[in-house]
């Protein structure tokens, strides 16, 4: 409980860097990479609130859809990011945001709980069913991902170059796959969500959400939960339009790609507030919850968030977005989920399982730095 509020007030200090960032926007006219840095980092701990807002509504409206809500709204932030981010035309770092949100849950968050949580107590248990299905889900997820782009490199690649109208037809090929793929994903999602929190509910009574603990303090009320979230969601649509609008700059400013700042500093920053509560519920012997918030965070980006961005571009879009990756952003989500689904097939966790985690998290972001642009 301590290392949680203190959590939670390290991220309401950070709260400084909204009122920084408009004042560096339109009052100083900063750079655009200072106001990418600012904006980035104020970012944090506007999506801390959204899940905390999501986790108070949650408690007034029933365990069933408090679960749909949090399983909705829990990846809120990384959604509002994106969509800014496709309204530019952006769809390089649409993806490797999509990328680093997968990877990034299921290396780092959940090397990092791993790890901390097996220093503190020698072995570490969670249900080994309910793991077993989440990484399932997560193959399943990797596949649906893999194949457009598998097909473009094989066959549509070689033809772009051919003529025009063969490239055209060849992104056309692209496009209706990805939407066809992409409703199949949805569905298994809801499909999902019918598993866990209707017919099998039980295989998750030991991943209830944190906010379900007792608090010392009041809960809040239905009015102020959805106020707070509707105002946090307002805020962080501003601070991912000034964050998008300087990601293109800030790249070549830090020596980065742009693939890399959207797998690594995008992604982090949509996901810090939810990574800390994995990381604070290891540390309490709470696996279950850890691997959980992990893995269906995860699972959300995969099968939910990645197939509605691609009906969005059709409405917002400059052009429709497709679901072909880069081959090294093919290799990171599979080596990840093959990876994961090794660790979690025993139901047990220990350490040296969050340095192996860890160290191939290291190796892809090597890799992505290392990517010419």
């Amino acid at each position: 409980m301590a290392l949680r509020l203190k959590a939670d007030q390290a991220l309401l200090l950070l709260l400084v860097f909204v009122p920084i960032t408009l004042v560096l926007e339109y009052v100083v006219h900063a750079s655009a990479t200072t106001l990418f840095l600012t904006s980035a980092v104020a970012i944090v701990p506007l999506a801390g609130i959204m899940g905390k807002s999501t986790e108070m509504l949650a408690e007034h409206v029933g365990a069933g859809l408090g679960g749909l809500l949090n399983a909705t709204f829990g990846n809120a932030a990384e959604l509002i990011i994106a969509i800014f981010a496709l309204r530019a035309g952006l769809y390089d770092l649409v993806k490797a945001s999509l990328t680093g949100s997968i990877i990034g849950n299921i290396l780092l968050i959940f090397g990092l709980s791993a790890l901390l949580g097996g220093l503190k107590f020698r072995t570490q248990t969670f249900n080994r069913t309910a793991a077993k299905l989440g990484a399932t889900l997560l193959l399943l997820s990797a596949v649906g991902l893999v194949i457009p782009s598998l097909l473009y490199h094989l066959r549509d690649g070689a033809e772009v170059g051919a003529a025009a109208a063969t490239g055209a037809a060849a992104a056309s090929a692209s496009g209706w796959l990805s939407l066809e793929i992409s409703v199949v994903l949805i569905v298994c999602y809801i499909l999902s969500l019918v598993f866990a929190l209707r017919t099998h509910a039980d295989l998750y009574q030991g991943t209830a959400h944190a906010g379900a603990e007792t608090h010392a303090a009041p809960a809040w009320s239905k009015g102020k939960s959805f106020a707070v979230l509707v105002g946090a969601a307002a805020l962080v649509g501003w601070m991912s339009e000034i964050l998008v609008g300087g990601a293109e700059e800030a790249a070549h400013a830090l020596g980065m790609t742009e693939v890399f700042v959207g797998v690594i500093v995008v992604a982090l920053v949509g996901n810090a507030a939810e990574h800390s509560t994995a990381v604070l519920v290891a540390l309490r012997n709470k696996m279950d919850l850890s691997i959980q918030i992990a893995v269906g965070s995860s699972l959300q980006i995969a099968l939910l968030i990645a197939p509605l961005l691609v009906f969005l571009s059709y409405a917002i879009g400059p052009a429709p977005m497709d679901l072909v990756f880069s081959p090294l952003e093919v290799v990171a989500v599979a080596v990840s989920v093959l990876v994961v689904g090794q660790i979690a097939d025993d139901g047990k966790t220990h350490w040296m399982e969050g340095v192996l985690l860890l160290a191939v998290y290291v190796l892809l972001g090597l890799a992505f730095f290392n990517l010419p642009g």
